[in-house]
């Protein structure tokens, strides 16, 4: 009796059925999450309002061949660009990454959930400028969703355990999103989230040492631009991948997950959006946001004793130790934005931590390294534990100064960052003005002030074509 091999179709993997049945049918009722969508549709785009200042980041923006415009293509906000869905979207996606700045997600995975912004605006602003109807509330909609599938997906399951990057979540989720926008059906929108996880996924090398790069600045602008390529091929009715996730030796759990299945703490709702961290303050690593604040209020009391100082104790979590303790050269303004020596040397030295102080011209001060050296990191295990409780999600951090002569500084402490839910109150009117100062860096005051009046108005804005919101912002 000869074997044969069997050609019938899998049933589509749950994982991938749960992904497209939530970005197709499920319905947002959280006021809240529209809410904190539109300071975050804010934030993002002032994001990318700041990185056109950096010759770094527009070097990459612009059509694929210098010179081409699509009509009726989609626009990048900031810019003269009019370009196709995908190349608009690598744009916006680059810019909004450039200078870590935008919100941040921390669980068992870390990410930034506004990156998927690049696909969602550049496809809902071609759609809108061709004939559908698209309206604000389903960008706001659409990103509710985007943030949630790649919050949820982050919360139990460690990528970068692996050595795979977050940006393989931004491409899933925007591609399942992108679907929704293009009308794809159910089975549609599994086949395009199929082909998401059947890509080889990126590798975290460009985002730590001897190699970190520029590349993680503009790699969830890729991805997100892939996810509008995938949902477009997967439009013309090319097929998917059902069991992509679980086929046994060629799927991606098997590949690249060490054969472990994805966990869920909890079903797909809004959860992620209202609990969203930004950056308000500083343009830097999120685990590092309370070390820069408590290193900003130490300020006036080391600023005429920097060369007195003996030692920098920061107690810290487990993430952060991982991730941004680094001694040693640093080479660039990437590898300086992803350094807590870094974050906190400078704020103790000049009081602040601004984009620019990532560039060479500020790091070439010798009084910085010569204080990296003198900070040590250590976990703490409660720190760690409160930054996974999900009650709690903590980013703490603790500095301690010891002087040479053996006196020290009472320690500062700092459980959770302005941009934390927790902190929402006191972090949000510095939030519109973070938005104005990025607003004022592009544009003339009367069109500033528009783009703010509208943003401000929750309905109104809600309410306002895509196409006519991005043609606000057209310079």
């Amino acid at each position: 009796m000869s074997a044969h091999i069997s050609n019938v179709r899998p049933k589509a993997d749950k994982v991938l059925t749960l992904i497209a049945d939530y970005a197709k049918n499920y319905s947002v009722k959280s006021e809240n999450a529209y809410d904190t969508a539109r300071y975050c549709l804010m934030d993002t785009l002032g994001c990318g309002f700041e990185a056109l200042e950096y010759p770094a980041c527009t070097k990459l923006l612009g059509p694929i061949v210098k010179g081409t415009v699509v009509p009726n293509g989609a626009r990048v906000p900031g810019t003269q660009f009019q370009l196709d869905p995908v190349q608009a979207a690598f744009n916006i996606g680059a810019m909004i990454r450039w200078l870590d700045f935008n919100d941040t997600w921390l669980a068992a995975e870390w990410g930034h959930p506004s990156d998927n912004l690049g696909g969602i605006l550049a496809t809902a602003d071609w759609l809108s400028r061709n004939g559908k109807p698209l309206k604000v509330k389903d960008v706001l909609t659409a990103m509710i969703k985007a943030h949630e599938i790649q919050g949820v997906l982050a919360l139990e399951n460690s990528f970068n355990r692996v050595g795979l990057d977050h940006v393989a979540l931004v491409k899933v989720a925007s591609t399942a999103v992108v679907s929704s926008l293009l009308d794809l059906n159910q089975d549609e929108t599994i086949n395009a989230v199929s082909q998401a996880w059947v890509d080889g996924q990126s590798l975290r090398t460009y985002r730590h040492a001897p190699n970190t790069g520029s590349r993680k600045s503009w790699a969830a602008g890729d991805a997100t631009a892939r996810a509008v390529r995938l949902a477009l091929i997967t439009q013309t009715g090319e097929m998917g991948y059902p069991s992509v996730l679980t086929a046994r030796g060629w799927g991606f759990y098997d590949v690249l997950f060490k054969g472990k299945p994805f966990r869920f703490q909890r079903p797909f709702g809004s959860y992620v959006m209202e609990n969203i961290l930004f950056k308000i303050s500083f343009p830097a690593e999120f685990h590092a946001q309370t070390a820069a604040e408590c290193a900003m209020q130490l300020h006036p009391l080391v600023k005429d004793r920097i060369q007195d100082i003996r030692k920098i104790k920061i107690r810290t979590h487990q993430a952060a130790m991982r991730i941004i303790d680094k001694k040693g050269p640093l080479n660039n303004p990437a590898d300086r934005d992803h350094c807590i020596q870094y974050m906190v040397a400078v704020p103790f030295i000049f009081g602040r931590l601004t984009a620019g102080d990532y560039e060479d011209a500020v790091a070439k001060d010798p009084r910085i390294d010569a204080l990296r050296a003198k900070i040590v990191c250590v976990e703490d295990k409660k720190f760690t534990r409160d930054y996974h409780a999900p009650d709690k999600r903590s980013i703490a951090n603790a500095l301690t100064v010891e002087f040479k002569d053996g006196t020290k500084l009472e320690e500062v402490v700092c459980e959770y960052p302005i941009g934390h839910k927790r902190r929402r109150k006191e972090g949000m009117p510095l939030l519109v003005e973070k938005f104005k100062t990025n607003l004022a860096r592009r544009f003339p005051v009367k069109q500033s002030q528009t783009i703010l009046h509208l943003c401000q108005d929750q309905k109104r804005l809600e309410n306002t074509p895509v196409h006519e919101f991005v043609d606000l912002m057209v310079i």
